[in-house]
């Protein structure tokens, strides 16, 4: 599976294949020209509940990541045709937060790659 992870701030390339912005706001200061983004699927971003919790230190990493993964399920086939991509091209997930280790982004390349034995025994 070819999923990179870049901030929003960082300058678009073409190796950065197809860009999927996955935060539910747009960053701030960035025009939709420099974001060069594909795809913006809301709807599989944190729900606000969760992603305000974790910004105003709530919750901790663990739980974030927890209940997170938990909202990803919910999406699984919104995000089937996102993780077939990402087998034959390079998908980049797009990302506004400061922290590069601890973010929605991480959760959810980590979720895709648990999807990625299964579609590669479907396509066999």
């Amino acid at each position: 599976m070819s999923l990179e992870l870049k901030r929003a701030f960082d300058t678009a390339n073409h190796n950065d294949g197809y860009r999927v912005l996955v935060d539910r706001l747009w960053p701030r200061g960035v025009s939709k020209e420099e974001a060069r983004i594909d795809e913006w699927p809301k709807e599989v971003a944190p729900s606000d509940t969760l992603r305000k919790a974790f910004h105003a230190g709530d919750q901790g990493w663990g739980e974030f990541r927890r209940r997170y993964l938990g909202e990803l399920k919910a999406h699984r086939e919104r995000l089937r045709p996102l993780a077939e991509r990402a087998l034959g091209k390079r998908v980049t997930l797009v990302f506004a937060a400061k922290d590069e280790r601890h973010n929605n982004a991480v959760v959810l390349a980590e979720y895709l790659a648990m999807l990625e034995p299964r579609l590669r025994a479907e396509k066999r």
